[in-house]
């Protein structure tokens, strides 16, 4: 074997080294399939061929480490979409229905280890997520350089997790609405741990028109946001807890006056009992302005534990 035809050869292993989903061979051979469903080892070449393999069942559906030009729509069963290496599997500017990279109105869906980018579509509220019916746990998952993180519609009975997430240059107002990091609708529980809100786009980053609301442990650094609005917005009102919380209000506001709203829509969902408490909040460097830390339409009894504030920050305002 001549060097040149050694040197081919090593080549050829190194791209398949590198790309080991992607090609069987170094030749025009058969495409490996890049989904698996777990319970029954067979694998997909299609997302929604093997979301459909699953049905109204129970199933997890495996992603290989590569970015994909592809989305799925789930309508039943309880299904989980886990990336084989957490962040290495990108769902990339594809959308079903207008609407999101994964349309899930199922009984439940879990997704672990996905990125979610580029999403848009004409009515300016593109999503890596949109449930429309059922429960979603959500851990892991990157969700940047979109319209929207996550939008929900109505769902009374279901309840939503987001844990160790992250939300990044996310939200317009650009649409006949705004789009927002993470948008959840009228559901009977959002909870968000340990997760981060960074560089907005416009929006809120977090609102929500559930009846309860647990929001833990997270930062929203709107530092380097541009045109946004509020860090959390409870629309309709909401029990529940905001705690541990990181807040950095930057420069570029929409609407600077408060870090979190409670019931500035309406009034659906009763806000006393309502705990904020050790949070921390400020205005980022060389920001000198007044707003309200929470501004409260409800009311209600909302109850403010203590909280560390910076300079210009009111602890509370009636309005």
């Amino acid at each position: 074997m001549t060097r040149l035809a050694r040197l081919a050869l090593a080549s050829a292993a190194l791209l398949c080294t590198a790309f080991p989903a992607a090609l069987s061979s170094a030749q025009n051979g058969p495409r490996i399939a890049p989904y698996t469903v777990v319970e029954t080892g067979r694998s997909y070449t299609r997302l929604q061929d093997a979301v459909d393999a699953i049905g109204g069942g129970h199933g997890t559906i495996r992603f290989a480490s590569l970015r994909f030009a592809d989305c799925a729509v789930q309508t039943g069963g309880d299904v989980t979409y886990e990336a084989a290496v957490p962040g290495q599997s990108v769902l990339d500017g594809v959308v079903c229905e207008g609407k999101g990279a994964l349309v899930l109105r199922g009984r439940s869906a879990t997704v672990s280890g996905l990125v979610f980018a580029n999403m848009r579509v004409p009515d300016k509220n593109g999503s890596g997520i949109r449930l429309e019916h059922g429960n979603l746990s959500v851990s892991q998952a990157w969700f940047r350089d979109s319209e929207q993180g996550i939008l929900t519609g109505n769902d009374p009975d279901g309840t939503i997790m987001i844990d160790k997430s992250t939300f990044t240059r996310l939200g317009t107002c650009e649409g006949s609405g705004c789009a927002h990091s993470i948008y959840v609708g009228n559901y009977g529980a959002l909870t968000v741990t340990r997760s981060r809100f960074e560089e907005g786009t416009g929006g809120h980053y977090a609102k929500s028109r559930a009846a309860r609301v647990a929001i833990l442990n997270c930062s929203f650094d709107d530092s380097r946001g541009r045109g946004t609005n509020y860090m959390i917005d409870l629309a309709d009102g909401a029990t529940g807890r905001i705690s541990g919380n990181w807040f950095v209000q930057g420069r570029d506001k929409e609407n600077y006056s408060a870090f979190i709203a409670v019931a500035a829509e309406h009034r659906n969902h009763p806000s006393g009992g309502l705990v904020v408490e050790d949070n921390n909040a400020r205005f980022a460097p060389g920001i000198e302005r007044r707003a309200a830390f929470v501004a409260d339409w409800s009311g209600d009894a909302v109850q403010l534990g203590a909280n560390v504030l910076g300079a210009g920050l009111v602890r509370y305002e009636r309005r």
